[in-house]
C-alpha cells in the first residue's frame, strides 16, 4: 500500500513539473503551430523518450553520481542552460520569416522526435526533478515491479500532456493566428527562453 501511494505522490508532483511552463512546453506549442499537430505530437514523444532515460538513470543511481561528482551535475546544468539560450537565440533570429504550414509534418526539416528528445536531454529542469526531487520521494528498497511502473507512469505524464498541448495548438484557429502575429509570438517566445537560459547560468554560477 505504501508502495502504491509512493507512485501516486511521484505521479502528482511530476505532472505539476511537467505543466509548469518551460522549454519543453514552448517548443510542442511551437512546433504544431508552425508545422502541424503531428509533428507537435512527435515533439511529445521525443520528450517521454528523453524522459525514460532520465527516470532510468535516476534509477540507476544518478543521484549518488551527482553528490560524488558536483561537477558533473554542475557542467549538465550549464550545457543545457546554453542549449536553451542557442534555440532562444534561432527562434529570435528567424521570427520575421514566413512560415510554410506542411499538412503531415513533410519537408526537409528538423527531425521533431529528435527536437524533442534532445530539449528534454538538455533541459535543466528535468536533472534537477529526476536528479533530486525524484531520488528524494523513492523508497530505500525498490521492487522491480515498481521500477517499471515508476519509468512508465512518469513517461505516459509527459506523452498525455504534450499531445494534448500539441492537439490545441495545432488546431486551426490557433495557428491562423499565429501565421498574422508570428513576429512578435517568436520574439517574445525568443526572449522568454533566452531570460530562463540566462536565469539557469545565473543559477549555476551561484552554486559554484
Amino acid at each position: 500500500m505504501s508502495e502504491l501511494s509512493t507512485l501516486i505522490s511521484i505521479g502528482l508532483v511530476q505532472v505539476v513539473a511537467v505543466i509548469s511552463p518551460g522549454p519543453s512546453f514552448l517548443i510542442t506549442a511551437r512546433t504544431s503551430v508552425a508545422k502541424s499537430r503531428a509533428d507537435g505530437i512527435k515533439v511529445a514523444l521525443g520528450l517521454a523518450a528523453g524522459t525514460v532515460v532520465w527516470s532510468s538513470l535516476a534509477l540507476l543511481g544518478l543521484n549518488a553520481v551527482f553528490h560524488a561528482l558536483p561537477a558533473v551535475f554542475m557542467a549538465m546544468k550549464v550545457v543545457g542552460a546554453l542549449f536553451i539560450l542557442w534555440i532562444a537565440y534561432q527562434i529570435f533570429r528567424h521570427a520575421a520569416e514566413p512560415v510554410e504550414i506542411i499538412e503531415g509534418g513533410g519537408g526537409a526539416t528538423t527531425n521533431p522526435f529528435l527536437k524533442g528528445f534532445t530539449t528534454q536531454m538538455s533541459n535543466p529542469k528535468a536533472a534537477v526533478f529526476f536528479g533530486s526531487i525524484f531520488i528524494a520521494m523513492l523508497p530505500s528498497d525498490i521492487p522491480l515491479w515498481m521500477t517499471v511502473a515508476l519509468i512508465v507512469l512518469v513517461t505516459f505524464n509527459e506523452i498525455w500532456w504534450y499531445t494534448i498541448v500539441a492537439l490545441f495548438f495545432g488546431a486551426g484557429p490557433v495557428r491562423r493566428f499565429y501565421i498574422k502575429a508570428k513576429v512578435w509570438i517568436d520574439r517574445v517566445t525568443g526572449l522568454f527562453l533566452g531570460a530562463l537560459g540566462l536565469r539557469l547560468l545565473w543559477a549555476a554560477r551561484d552554486a559554484a
